[in-house]
């Protein structure tokens, strides 16, 4: 029987048959050479089930090197050109392969990622396919435009380029940039074959011509390809969408797409570190509703008491997160509370153990995070504040931090500022005064609410599979062997992770007495690092400061080296950890608790070795890391959104006012 259709039926049959069709020619035309070769996962359906998009990173591992190349018109063309402004995989192919687990899995795969661009149109707008010949002398261009004709009927959609290089002398340099090893294989009687020899390696490079992921024969597949692309997509994503598709899969922490410094060192211990500085004009928000968190906090959060949310409105906050957003409100017009509390930084400051204030002036301590931050009755490390109302005054007169005179100066800097005439008025009835501005501050940070974390969800919304089981295993240590949560207290209702007391741990303690390493390893430059005696450091810099916590408060030879127990919520974000920022990872901090603390006279009896093991540690680690909130990004993302103050022709700045230029400078107006 004879079968007939129209050419375009069976264009649709092909390619709703073509990656078995595609599968089966593939196989045929190489059986004969490869023998009985078991097939590489990519041929097949995923034998596991894949972490969830944006629930894992993909590390920078380099820029990947340019190139010059023949397109399949046989037109020169850069391959930086071809790369630039979508994100790319990369092949390195050789049309007479018949390796079916090289050059044919490679094609296969391809075949079926621009199959799935005829249904995701985001992954056909945003991704491109390249196979890059490295057998030029057989390859040419014809043969390059002959070869992408067999999988043309994968679809339309998508961009899959196929190309080659105009000699050998032009092929070495690009095979060397990108660590590929061709041979030529040799026949039995000494000749060489057409045949080469080479470990199959696919690219996925980003639009900004980073390298992203490397797959091999064992990984290339498409589930995992799609998975490792909506990764990187979510990324992009200013908003808590992102973390709503990282929550789709069971099991998984969800994961913050925001909170990432922007200029984030991740490998600077490698020489092969490039920077990966974010320009400001990526830092894009979307304003959300900070008044409806506040009057319902997310999963795991107690409620405010009633007193709290009767005095606070959408209004407040507004005002509050302008002013935390205003560089305006420091002595020179350059500091905002927001440099020391960078929201894509936990609201602390990941860059930096202690922090920096104005003009560069250098700070104790740590910054704290601003997350869950209504819920403390004490407040700073040394439990020296009560309200967040009157806290506010400390950093905006502090010398080292926002510098400003007096509480007049700020309130008098206030009321000429044109943007914000009338508002205080507006919302309080009455011009700004030392008691408002606290509490249009204090709304803004009651505002920023955050739980609905994984452990959330498993311990107080029942859902089992909501936590993995290395994270239950660190539950399990933290409220039983390693004894956590006496101090980072958990309730059958809520968590807030803190009982709000202070403690000797004895970092405190060695810090004050000098107790440091002989050397310390010093960064010279990416990957490079030397060691240098303490002594010699210390000819040229700064002593550090006295630092002897709640004593400086009660004078209290007993309160020596005391600091409050931080909330645990979204730990994983706000590294470096402890009052001065001592410990750059959660593992740190761990092993330092493992060890007993650091003996000292006035050691907290609570702590005591621990004798965890390795694999105890790290599901600790991992339990802390399932703390993170699942509205982290929202939050990030509305702070983005908010106008930063900065000094503008209009303001009451003396520079504005100058009519004739300083002795030997030139007279501007500032935008």
């Amino acid at each position: 029987m004879r079968i007939t259709m129209a050419p375009r039926t069976l264009k649709v049959c092909i390619r709703q048959w073509g990656q078995g069709l595609l599968f089966y020619l593939l196989l045929s035309c190489a059986s004969h050479q490869s023998g009985a070769a078991a097939l590489a996962p990519g041929y097949g359906e995923l034998g596991y089930t894949l972490a969830a998009p944006g629930s894992y990173t993909l590390h920078h591992l380099g820029q990947a090197p340019d190139a010059s190349v023949l397109d399949e018109a046989g037109q020169p063309q850069q391959l930086h050109d071809l790369l630039r402004g979508k994100y790319s995989l990369l092949s390195f192919i050789y049309s007479n392969c018949k390796d079916v687990n090289g050059c044919p899995l490679s094609s296969y795969v391809f075949y079926q990622m621009k199959a799935a661009m005829q249904e995701q149109p985001e992954l056909a707008e945003r991704l491109r396919l390249i196979s890059l010949s490295f057998d030029p002398a057989r390859d040419t261009p014809q043969v390059m435009r002959l070869y992408a004709k067999n999988y043309e009927y994968a679809g339309e959609a998508g961009e899959w380029r196929f190309l080659t290089t105009a000699s050998e002398a032009a092929l070495q340099p690009i095979l060397q940039a990108y660590n590929q090893e061709i041979q030529r294989e040799v026949a039995v009687n000494g000749e060489l074959t057409d045949d080469y020899s080479h470990l199959l390696r696919v690219f996925l490079i980003d639009p900004e011509l980073e390298i992203r992921n490397i797959y091999s024969v064992g990984f290339l597949h498409s589930a995992i390809l799609q998975a490792d692309l909506k990764t990187l997509l979510l990324e992009e994503q200013p908003q808590a969408e992102a973390v709503k598709l990282a929550r789709a899969n069971i099991g998984n922490e969800p994961v913050t797409t925001l909170s990432k410094p922007g200029d984030n060192k991740d490998g600077y211990d490698s020489k092969d570190y490039h920077t990966r500085s974010k320009a400001l004009i990526s830092r894009r928000g979307q304003a959300t509703d900070l008044f409806k968190i506040v009057q319902r906090p997310p999963l795991g959060l107690p409620a405010l008491d009633a007193a709290t949310r009767a005095g606070l409105s959408a209004e407040k906050i507004a005002l509050g997160r302008k002013l935390f957003f205003d560089r305006r409100l420091s002595l020179n017009d350059t500091f905002s509370c927001a440099m020391c509390h960078v929201p894509e930084q936990g609201f602390t400051s990941n860059e930096m153990k202690t922090s920096v204030g104005v003009e560069g002036r250098s700070v104790r301590r740590n910054a704290p995070t601003l997350y869950n931050t209504a819920y403390p009755q004490l407040l700073f490390h040394d439990g020296r504040e009560f309200q967040l109302e009157e806290q506010i005054w400390a950093p905006l007169l502090a010398h080292n931090e926002m510098a400003n005179p007096s509480v007049g100066y700020v309130l008098q800097k206030i009321r000429a500022l044109p943007d914000y005439q009338g508002q205080f008025e507006a919302i309080y009835q009455r011009d700004v005064s030392m008691q408002n501005l606290g509490d249009a501050f204090a709304a803004y940070q009651r505002a920023l609410l955050s739980a609905d974390s994984a452990f959330d969800r498993w311990y107080y919304g029942k859902e089992e599979n909501a936590l993995s089981t290395r994270a239950k295993q660190g539950f399990r240590l933290f409220t039983g062997k390693a004894g956590c949560a006496v101090c980072h207290s958990i309730t059958e209702t809520h968590a807030v992770f803190s009982d709000d007391k202070l403690h000797n741990t004895g970092i405190g303690y060695q810090n004050s007495m000098g107790i440091r390493p002989a050397k310390r390893k010093v960064a010279l430059a990416p990957g490079v690092f030397v060691d240098v005696e303490q002594r010699l450091i210390d000819t040229f810099s700064e002593p550090a400061p006295k630092d002897l916590g709640l004593y400086e408060i009660t004078q209290n030879p007993a309160d020596r080296w005391k600091y409050k127990t931080p909330g645990l919520r979204n730990i994983a974000l706000t590294a470096p950890y402890m009052h001065d920022g001592t410990f750059s990872t959660l593992h740190d901090v761990v092993d330092f608790y493992n060890q007993g603390g650091i003996a000292n006279p006035g050691l907290s009896p609570l702590i005591k070795p621990l004798d965890l093991d390795a694999t105890e540690v790290d599901a600790l680690v991992t339990f802390m890391n399932a703390l993170t909130g699942s509205n982290v990004d929202e939050l990030v993302a509305d702070a983005f959104a908010a106008p930063v103050g900065d000094i503008t022709r209009t303001d009451p700045n003396w520079a504005n006012q100058l009519t004739v230029p300083l002795a030997g400078e030139t007279l501007r107006s500032l935008e």
